[in-house]
């Protein structure tokens, strides 16, 4: 598996990997139109801000997207997700580690960190599992139902 970044056509196989307009906000944090179009996914994505990698498989299968930025002087890692094809094989910990080791290193910093929504039960326990930790974020935030979690 390896990271590499992301072109039209991941994106537009990645517009179909959300059910409804629910899934689509649980995972965005945004409101975003459901059934998503490439220009208004790639546009929201902001694929030239954030450093953004898809995860391939030995095939050069889709398995997963995320995104890193720097934030409160952490490798803050953003908008994580696994292809539903491939959900409960454990490929968000190899994401995770492998966006941490590229980030990390890029931004010259040594923790992670990341936002979930609290009601987001498997994403909280995949993360606790990966080492991450339940903090408080030193800005108020905008939603009362984001939990903030790092990882040193």
């Amino acid at each position: 598996m390896k990271l590499i970044t992301p072109t039209n056509e991941h994106l537009l196989e990645m517009t179909h990997w959300f059910a409804d307009q629910a899934e689509l906000l649980d995972w965005s944090g945004t409101v975003l139109d459901y059934p998503l179009s490439l220009s208004s996914f790639a546009a929201e994505l902001n694929i030239t801000l954030f450093s953004s990698f898809i995860l391939v498989g030995e095939s050069d299968e889709v398995l997963s997207f995320g995104q890193y930025y720097l934030r409160n002087h952490k490798c803050h890692l953003a908008r994580l997700i696994v292809n539903p094809k491939h959900r409960g094989k454990g490929l968000v910990a190899k994401l995770i580690e492998l966006l941490s080791i590229e980030g990390c290193s890029e931004l010259n910093v040594k923790e992670t960190s990341l936002f979930v929504l609290e009601h987001n039960k498997s994403a909280i326990k995949a993360y606790k599992k990966y080492g991450f930790t339940l903090a408080t974020y030193p800005e108020e935030l905008q939603d009362d139902h984001c939990l903030y979690m790092i990882k040193s």
